[in-house]
């Protein structure tokens, strides 16, 4: 199993921010779908204040790059993104790995 992380920062606007929240309480049937269909296994989202922070994890072949683009071909994938995009601040134009950014791990407990 592979895990990513990210940070997208979104609006500092509590109307914005409660909004983001309702939508992904009612996170769309095919969106679900094709986070599964891309090998992504299980995928939850925290909220501080502004920042949404993204934990992912993936089967041993997921290509971040590559099922992610394919993600974005899959049924209201596109439909999706442009639609949170009002609630990020971002252009609904934008696939998702450009909204969010990718971090990097710095610390593993049971890893030297």
């Amino acid at each position: 199993m592979k895990r990513y992380c990210q940070l997208l920062n979104l609006p500092n606007d509590e109307e914005l921010i409660k909004g983001y929240i309702e939508e992904h309480a009612h996170v769309w049937p095919e969106i679900q779908a094709g986070i599964r269909e891309v090998g992504i296994l299980d995928m939850q989202i925290f909220l501080l204040g502004n920042q949404s922070f993204m934990i992912m994890d993936t089967t041993d072949d997921f290509d971040f790059v590559k099922d992610n683009a394919r993600l974005m071909t899959l049924p209201r994938q596109a439909e999706w993104e442009a639609h949170v995009a009002k609630y990020q601040g971002c252009n609904p134009e934008s696939a998702s790995t450009e909204k969010w950014q990718l971090m990097t791990k710095i610390f593993e407990l049971d890893k030297p």
